[in-house]
């Protein structure tokens, strides 16, 4: 059985290969070859469903299968446990996924946050699996030291930035037209999640150096609103509307700009 070192190496292209081979079956596994039938029996039996239990086994085999193929790939130990590593896996997944029914059954309405807790405990099991098959802790230590440069610390705080912090900004700036407008009829919130989308595409397309595809992001947007705004005859709609995406673009543009600015002198 391996033994986790650390080592100070960087880390191979095979044993990412080996994660990614991991991850690609854990894929496959959950939204592939999982029928509804089995997702249903799961959340009314729990731990007692057979459905569970073979959801778990195809986990497992997937798992091995992959661990097998990749036994040829140079750099990856043709030694690996495939068999003890997959049942690792295919054990944590069942016992993820009854947790994972419990809960839902007991805050229904929570499914959303629910389902990123799953995904996220089963890919921290996989990594945890795939860090002892490859004996090493580089990978994890390469990983956050890479994260810390200050480049990718503000990478993520730009992200960060065009999120809830900036929804907040636009709203209480727009917040004296806003009581101009009677009662748009809209979803809720539904304005604030479309304004984080749209500025995560936009700083995405501008630290690429798109611009021209944010032009062709505006005029998607427009076409769908023109239908809406022309069908209300609201001036004030419409120029709250308009308002707020240049608002929401401008700001993230300028805040793309800066950070490729700043990463450009550093070099990166």
């Amino acid at each position: 059985m391996n033994t986790l070192v650390l080592d100070l190496a960087p880390a191979s292209s095979s044993s990412l290969s080996l994660l990614l081979a991991l991850l690609l079956a854990h894929l496959l596994g959950d939204f592939v070859l999982q029928p509804d039938r089995w997702v249903a029996d799961r959340q009314a039996r729990g731990i007692r469903s057979p459905s569970l239990a073979l959801h778990a086994l195809v986990h497992a085999a997937l798992a091995w299968l992959a661990l097998c193929a990749l036994r040829s790939v140079p750099g990856i130990d043709d030694g690996i446990d495939a068999t003890f590593a997959a049942m690792m896996l295919g054990l944590a997944h069942w016992t993820i996924d009854a947790a994972k029914a419990k809960a839902t059954r007991r805050w229904p309405s929570r499914q959303l946050g629910l389902f990123m807790l799953d995904q996220g405990l089963h890919g921290a099991t996989i990594v945890v699996v795939w860090l002892w098959l490859v004996g090493s802790l580089t990978p994890l230590t390469a990983m956050l030291a890479h994260l810390s440069t200050p480049s990718s610390l503000l990478l993520l705080l730009a992200y960060l930035l065009v999120t809830r912090p900036m929804a907040v900004a636009i709203a209480l700036a727009m917040a004296p037209l806003a009581r101009q407008l009677k009662a748009p009829g809209t979803l809720d919130r539904a304005g604030a999640r479309i304004g984080i989308l749209e500025r995560l595409l936009v700083l995405t397309l501008t630290l690429l150096d798109q611009l021209t595809a944010v032009g062709f992001l505006l005029a998607a947007k427009s076409v769908l609103r023109f239908g809406d705004l022309k069908e209300s005859r609201d001036r004030k709609l419409t120029e709250y509307v308009l308002l707020g995406t240049l608002a929401s673009v401008t700001s993230t543009l300028v805040l793309g700009l800066l950070v490729r600015l700043w990463l450009g002198g550093q070099g990166g």
